[in-house]
């Protein structure tokens, strides 16, 4: 058992019931609060008789204390959910995506996939233009060489280069994505499920939370309503999406003003697909880029812009669940004898017979012991 751990938890839980350290001193029999206190920095170990009587006092059972593989008073998430996903429901899936998140960061430097120990962060503060955010999304589209297409590499270029764990996953409806930060990992949840556009500009937007988190003023609240109110921040991660998805060296090429209102739909429903953003995306990106007017932009009916100009999504393709690296760290746990096959697919939530199909699902060979 980590002792740093049992630490971490015992603190983690005081602070949630609001009990001080003399009342966890007169449960586990000691003297002394700063007998607890050593507990709780990691310097004194705790002993099994004493664990025992803070799991039977405390109301816990064992695991909440050993257990690696959870996230207990560590890790702060942001979540974008529409107004009537209830608190409980978003609890009990925080849960859930952070053993996830903690399977990660317990296993990946077990098979020697450790994550960067410095975590970029963006110059801009609470109170930067909006500008100054799109104008980090440019530079970040170009300097991460995000190419073309920028949705297609993006993922990769926060997983491989940043370190920033990004899972795919079935959220509960209401729930398009989160971001999560923990001092050693930052992570990024998507409803898979939700259209490619909406998917790649929620990637982005969680992205700007990540890397501005940690500065002044800037920490995103725990949840964000789609539809109430942005806060100013908000619409900086907005800003700094847009750029990001649609860096001006896409869209230069076009001669957007010159084209009637016809033609300049079919020209940004066309371009939006092939970028895949949504399109009506796509035209604010121009209007707020100088590229086509305000006017322009305004004048343009919604419905022209609905599903990229599509009237049938049924061919929209959904990703497979969390990622190919993400799978990779658990395949190689697997292997290695650090996770076993039963424990994996209940990290999971899944099923024996749909790890096999998840495994394979990313290109990856499926271990003898899941066959």
């Amino acid at each position: 058992m980590s002792t740093a751990l049992i630490g971490k938890r015992l603190k983690a839980l005081r602070d949630e019931r609001d009990i001080d350290q003399d009342a966890v001193a007169a449960i586990l029999g000691v003297n002394s609060r700063q007998i607890v206190s050593n507990i709780e920095t990691g310097e004194r170990r705790v002993k099994a008789e004493e664990l025992l009587a803070l799991t039977e006092k405390l109301g816990v059972d064992l695991d909440y204390f050993t257990d690696p593989f959870r996230l207990v008073g560590e890790g702060q998430f942001s979540w974008r959910r529409q107004d009537e996903v209830p608190d409980d429901r978003l609890d009990t899936y925080e849960k859930l995506a952070g053993r996830w998140i903690a399977a990660f960061r317990e296993l990946a430097p077990r098979v020697g996939r450790d994550v960067p120990v410095v975590r970029p962060q963006l110059p801009l503060e609470k109170d930067s233009p909006f500008d100054a955010a799109a104008d980090a999304g440019e530079r970040f589209a170009a300097e991460y060489d995000l190419g073309d297409v920028p949705s297609a590499r993006l993922a990769d270029v926060m997983e491989n280069q940043l370190g920033i764990l990004v899972l795919m996953v079935d959220a509960q409806d209401g729930i398009s994505g989160a971001a999560c930060t923990l001092p050693e990992l930052g992570a990024v949840l998507i409803n898979r499920n939700e259209v490619k556009g909406r998917r790649h500009f929620d990637l982005g937007h969680e992205l700007f939370h990540i890397m501005t988190w940690e500065r002044k003023g800037m920490a995103p609240d725990r949840s964000e309503s789609q539809h109430a109110g942005r806060s100013h921040v908000e619409k900086l991660a907005n800003a700094f999406a847009s750029a990001v998805l649609m860096p001006r060296s896409v869209l230069h090429a076009t001669d957007w003003k010159a084209l009637d209102q016809a033609a300049l739909i079919a020209a940004i429903n066309h371009r939006a697909t092939a970028l895949g953003v949504s399109a009506d995306a796509l035209r604010w990106r121009l209007a707020t880029s100088g590229l086509i007017t305000q006017r322009a932009a305004r004048d343009i009916p919604g419905e022209a812009l609905r599903h990229n100009g599509y009237v049938d999504l049924a061919e929209q393709e959904v990703p497979p669940l969390f990622s190919r690296r993400f799978m990779q760290v658990i395949v190689d746990a697997i292997e290695s004898g650090f996770v076993s096959v039963r424990r994996s697919a209940r990290l999971l939530d899944t099923s024996f017979e749909s790890l096999q199909a998840l495994i394979a699902a990313h290109d990856l060979p499926v271990p003898d012991t899941v066959r």
